[in-house]
């Protein structure tokens, strides 16, 4: 709006005389509107929602902060606009001067609709808070010096522009809020509320794929912040981010399926996505999607399948075999991981899962997986899982033992662990237990007995003891120099030491060595098992007798 001088009237009114318009401008255009004959439906809408501005008017021109908000003059801007439009369409309809009837009813539907928003954006300036705050010039508040209330204040005008006007305002809104949350997102999320996350919700569906883009960036950006999940959860962001996930453009689809899995890492949560229909869509961009999206399809996938009662589900929308080719074919190291992982939970507790999976092939690109330098857990811990679907000939022809093997050489603690338990399972007849000793187990386990972790030491025990009832691998640890120390340390008779019956187990079988025995007597084997025996531990009471009868016989012979 331009006066006769060429000067910008924007810049020189006032908010009082903005509002002072506005005031005036109404009884106007309410008296032109009732004049009208024709469109009297419409026209009849128009004049109730007409009567409506003066108190929204006067509820905000009431606030105490009113004439030091940039947003209320803009707002008064916007419907002192609106309501020259009224006029001019009344105006038209009196003298019946317009283009057509179908095009003066779509003008009219505009106006009504226009209307609508003016009432809307002038509530939500109140609800919203942000007339609470007085905004200083940006160049202001963007100064070191600025006061943390005034830098708030001006984020609370910026997420309140997410709510109000129209659609090219809310475009700029959201490109200056991604750009201050790249620098301030600290900021931004200590003024973050409710209703602005509802705003943000709302803006995945509009009808502009450019700005359900950006909303998708800022959602991303909140969801991985972890600090407003429940407020994204529960103003409904679930069925909007699995629709981009479906249709969105590359952009939406990556943003929205990393939303997705930070939010998947609630059981809950993990559900709900099942309910609302996100799997199909997240097993597609597994199969299809670029790396990024893969990867994070991948995850979510994995929090999912965490949940023991949607894991069926999963399957029936064809899981498995994805997940397979995932591991095999995976763009990313963490598309594998994440495929392991998810093969992991779908086989931890479920036959029928554990079937399909050994169908699939995935016993195979499991074990190709851990040819890897460092081997991971997970793939380790569906192995264990899977061994007692197969035959022993079969696990033996594919490669298991030396994979096992390279597990416990190279793997982390965690994969070891799986593997040690992996070979407790498979530790079933004598021809495995003669090939595993033969694959090199035996001085990896003995190894493992020094972790610090007690689970790992417990496995490691368990898989020596059952190892050691073949004759040939007994000899094998009797040889090994650490086996006896490490195997004594672990009759510690603390209630965490859970491998104390495993090392009775193993020490007994080589109290036959008279070697064995003076090494267990001098490392203070008799003194745990004294407790051991107080505490009813299986095998206690009579290695310990066999090695006190042997110290009696050693103090005689010296004699």
């Amino acid at each position: 709006m331009v006066d006769d001088s060429g000067t910008n009237m924007v810049d020189i009114l006032s908010v009082e005389e903005w509002l002072s318009r506005a005031q005036a401008l109404v009884p106007v255009a309410l008296e032109k509107a009732r004049e009208v004959k024709g469109f009297p439906g419409r026209w009849k809408m128009i004049i109730s929602k007409l009567e409506q501005i003066p108190n929204r008017l006067s509820d905000l021109s009431s606030h105490p902060f009113f004439s030091k908000n940039a947003l209320c003059k803009e707002q008064l801007q916007t419907v002192l606009k609106t309501l020259n439009e009224a006029v001019d369409l009344a105006e038209k309809c009196v003298k019946e001067k317009y283009e057509g009837k179908l095009q003066m009813q779509s003008d009219l539907d505009a106006l009504s609709g226009r209307l609508d928003l003016n009432l809307r954006d002038c509530g939500l300036l109140i609800k919203s808070g942000v007339l609470g705050e007085v905004t200083l010039p940006s160049a202001v508040a963007s100064t070191s010096a600025a006061p943390e209330a005034a830098v708030h204040g001006n984020l609370r005008e910026l997420l309140a522009r997410l709510q109000i006007g129209h659609l090219e305002a809310k475009h700029k809104a959201l490109d200056n809020l991604l750009e201050v949350m790249k620098e301030d997102e600290k900021n931004v999320l200590a003024v973050l509320g409710r209703s602005n996350i509802a705003a943000l919700v709302q803006l995945l569906t509009a009808t502009s794929p450019r700005m359900r883009e950006k909303t998708a960036t800022v959602i991303c950006s909140l969801a991985e912040s972890g600090s407003c999940e429940n407020w994204l959860v529960a103003e409904g962001v679930l069925p909007p981010l699995i629709r981009l996930v479906e249709s969105g453009t590359t952009v939406s689809k990556e943003k929205a399926t990393i939303s997705l899995q930070r939010l998947s890492m609630t059981a809950e949560t993990a559900r709900s996505i099942v309910g609302h229909g996100g799997i199909r869509p997240l097993i597609e961009i597994c199969r299809t999607g670029d790396s990024v999206s893969q990867a994070a399809a991948a995850c979510t996938l994995k929090n999912i399948s965490a949940v023991p009662e949607v894991r069926q589900v999963l399957a029936e929308e064809g899981i498995i075999k994805v997940i397979i080719n995932l591991l095999d074919c995976g763009i990313l190291l963490g598309s594998k991981e994440y495929a392991a992982e998810c093969l992991q939970n779908l086989t931890s507790g479920n036959d029928d899962l554990r079937r399909s999976v050994v169908s699939e092939g995935g016993i195979r690109s499991l074990l190709a997986y851990l040819d890897g330098p460092l081997p991971q857990e997970s793939a380790v811990g569906a192995l264990r899982n899977l061994v007692g679907s197969v035959s022993m000939e079969v696990l033996v022809s594919l490669g298991l033992l030396p994979r096992l093997v390279h597990v416990l050489k190279s793997g982390s603690l965690g994969a070891q662990q799986a593997a040690a338990s992996a070979v407790c399972r498979i530790c079933t007849s004598t021809e495995m237990k003669k090939l595993l000793g033969e694959a090199g187990c035996i001085p990896l386990l003995i190894k493992m007995l020094e972790a610090k972790a007690n689970g790992v030491r417990e496995v490691a025990a368990q898989a020596i003891a059952s190892l050691m009832s073949l004759a040939h691998n007994c000899r094998e640890v009797k040889r090994d120099d650490k086996s006896v120390p490490n195997l004594v340390q672990l009759l510690d008779p603390a209630p965490q030491n859970t491998a104390k019956k495993y090392a009775v187990a193993s020490l007994s079988l080589l109290s036959s060595s008279k070697k064995c025995k003076k090494l267990m007597i001098s490392y203070g084997a008799i003194g745990y098992l004294k407790k051991l025996n107080e505490m009813d531990i299986p095998g206690a009471k009579k290695l310990l007798e066999r090695l006190e009868r042997g110290k009696l016989r050693s103090m005689f012979s010296r004699k």
